[in-house]
């Protein structure tokens, strides 16, 4: 089973960007998009997603946010946000029940510049914690999306540079932390421990993505029971048409 998560950055721009040849090309079984900024009503759907269920979780904010999933299986049941009201509004959080797991699709919030979003996303990471707790208790657990951090120096170009700037703050950090900790597994470290340079965001400054300057931000998280179905966790480079490139994991 491949399983794909992309941030495009607009599912309305990147449909003109070879978004259908790489689904395509990919072929998977489910995918997760994040930052849709889009109402599933304003997107002509390529031929490339028939056959695909869809589901969308739109912003209240017309062309912000937002994340959708199409899956090849029709789940069991479909849960849009977490359950609390001020967190929702903004369409961060899909959760899709399977017979053996739970997919959770998340777009996290951005601390922004000077963090001065960080009491708030701070308080997003607890919620949204405990929701894959909660999650956990039922079934199996993936969790994939936009995590908005790079958790350790590895996972940026230039950690020294960026300390303390949205996404590579110690809170943050450590908030990512305490989310493996709680019964989680980053795919891609748990597979390539000591891999370096291997970034899923480029700004659109100074050319970064030609020079490889990137951040590790997008993620496949596992739970723990699932860990042993994992047969590879890959970043796709290649895959243009977002200042994001797709992560994907494939479980026996």
């Amino acid at each position: 089973m491949k399983l794909l998560s992309w941030n495009v950055n607009g599912m309305r721009a990147v449909l003109g960007k070879g978004f259908g040849d790489f689904v395509s090309a990919e072929q998977p079984d489910i995918l997760c998009l994040q930052e849709t900024k889009a109402r599933p009503e304003q997107v002509p759907m390529p031929p490339e997603l028939d056959g695909y269920h869809a589901f969308w979780n739109s912003a209240q904010k017309p062309g912000y946010s937002g994340v959708a999933v199409f899956t090849r299986s029709e789940p069991i049941e479909v849960q849009e946000g977490m359950g609390f009201e001020d967190h929702d509004k903004e369409g961060r959080v899909l959760t899709l029940e399977y017979p053996d797991f739970i997919l959770v699709n998340v777009y996290t919030p951005n601390s922004q510049d000077g963090l001065r979003r960080l009491p708030y996303r701070m308080e997003w990471d607890e919620v949204f914690r405990q929701h894959l707790m909660t999650q956990a208790l039922k079934k199996p657990v993936i969790f994939c999306g936009d995590l908005n951090v790079a958790h350790q120096e590895i996972d940026l170009a230039r950690p020294k540079d960026n300390r303390m700037s949205a996404g590579f703050s110690d809170e943050e950090r450590a908030g990512f932390g305490k989310l493996l900790d709680s019964g989680f597994t980053d795919s891609f470290r748990h597979l390539h421990p000591e891999t370096r340079d291997a970034y899923s965001w480029w700004s659109y400054r100074g050319g970064a993505r030609g020079r490889n300057v990137g951040w590790r931000i997008d993620y496949f998280g596992l739970s723990t029971p699932l860990v042993d179905r994992l047969k590879s966790a890959e970043i796709l480079p290649h895959v243009m048409g977002s200042d994001h490139c797709p992560v994907s994991i494939t479980l026996a």
